[in-house]
């Protein structure tokens, strides 16, 4: 590990200051786009809803915010019960928004990888879904859920992908608008179990119109000679779409349209010695080429997981807000982009909505 590298982790794991520079460690080089980050000061993070985590979110066609919550009792007035999937309904902008928690047949209780959490919410043509982990009730395992009335009642699929263990969905604008295309795109560490770090994060993809079909769902299988990806529908002959050694666990994407960039976020925990580290990554399409936006060791306080909500990307796509589990609660912390303009274009022509 560089020194650079352990400064970072130690500012970070202290007090969550602004960004350093790309460290060695990092497993992709540092973004051309997007040229910094830099984050708002400790002192303006919010955060409610405490004892709660998880929080994967998506954009409705209500301009809500829909989200989860894990091992807790969301937000005010909590429910009595301690669930390890709840319902939340987000009103609002970052700045002065409201959480409702949503009473649901969705909801189960149970502590640790013994509980279901979800790890993906996306909205596509008035239907919430959800990717729910450790579906078999040991940390393994992804189901998929969902609802067509606002997240007050949940059908579940009768089938799992037992090849992963933490789904999680490309989420682009408000009820999917702007969308690449009639595909849904699903990331997962390229593990079985939602908790076990691993090297590397696949791709599927299935047609919006048949996410509740397993057999419809091909899996990315690598780039062609002019760099076009290939899909397979035989999961065993799925390949990597993003590779960090080691670092591979909790992790969501989101599309910024005004960047014309794919937003990841990325957890992990005993990397590079032992440390805990957390990065967020853009590409230009969603099986890269990633670059590294921001990486920190050591940063304990950003929690179990991340997500950049696309309804609150700033009209000119520089202004972000994270939201993640930090102090156990549902915490928003706002960032600034600085961007090469030149850089930041597609990879290709007629691969993204405008």
């Amino acid at each position: 590990m560089t020194s650079l590298s352990k400064w970072c982790g130690v500012l970070i794991a202290l007090s969550l200051m602004a960004a350093c520079s790309i460290s060695d460690d990092s497993p992709y080089p540092e973004s051309r786009c997007i040229t910094s980050l830099t984050w708002s000061k400790p002192s303006t993070i919010v955060r409610k809803a405490p004892g709660s985590d998880t929080w994967p979110m998506t954009w409705a066609d209500d301009n809500a915010l829909y989200t989860t919550f894990g091992d807790g009792w969301g937000f005010e007035p909590q429910v009595p019960d301690k669930l390890s999937l709840g319902l939340a309904k987000i009103t609002g902008g970052p700045d002065d928004f409201t959480g409702i928690n949503i009473r649901s047949t969705g909801e189960r209780h149970g502590d640790g990888p013994g509980g279901k959490k979800a790890s993906g919410m996306l909205m596509v043509d008035h239907v919430l879904y959800m990717w729910v982990r450790n579906a078999d009730l040991e940390g393994r395992r992804c189901q998929l859920a969902w609802s067509k009335d606002y997240a007050r009642t949940w059908t579940w699929s009768d089938w799992v992908f037992t090849e992963f263990g933490y789904c999680a969905f490309l989420n682009f604008g408000k009820n999917y608008a702007g969308a690449r295309d009639d595909y849904v795109y699903v990331y997962a560490p390229d593990t079985p179990s939602a908790y076990e770090e691993t090297d590397q994060a696949v791709l599927a993809r299935a047609p919006k119109t048949r996410i509740m079909d397993k057999s419809s769902y091909d899996f990315f299988a690598g780039l062609d000679q002019v760099r076009q990806p290939i899909w397979t529908s035989d999961v065993r002959s799925r390949a990597a779409v993003f590779e960090f050694p080691g670092g591979v666990n909790r992790m969501d994407v989101t599309y910024n349209r005004l960047l014309r960039r794919y937003l990841m976020t990325m957890r992990s925990r005993a990397v590079a010695g032992g440390l805990n580290q957390f990065s967020i990554y853009e590409a230009p399409e969603p099986w890269g080429p990633w670059a590294t936006v921001y990486y920190t060791l050591g940063a304990d306080g950003w929690g179990e997981s991340q997500h950049i909500p696309s309804k609150w990307i700033s009209e000119d796509g520089r202004t972000i807000y994270l939201v993640f589990s930090g102090g156990d609660s549902f915490s928003i912390r706002k960032a600034g982009l600085i961007t090469e303009n030149g850089v930041c274009r597609p990879a290709s022509k007629g691969t993204a909505a405008e």
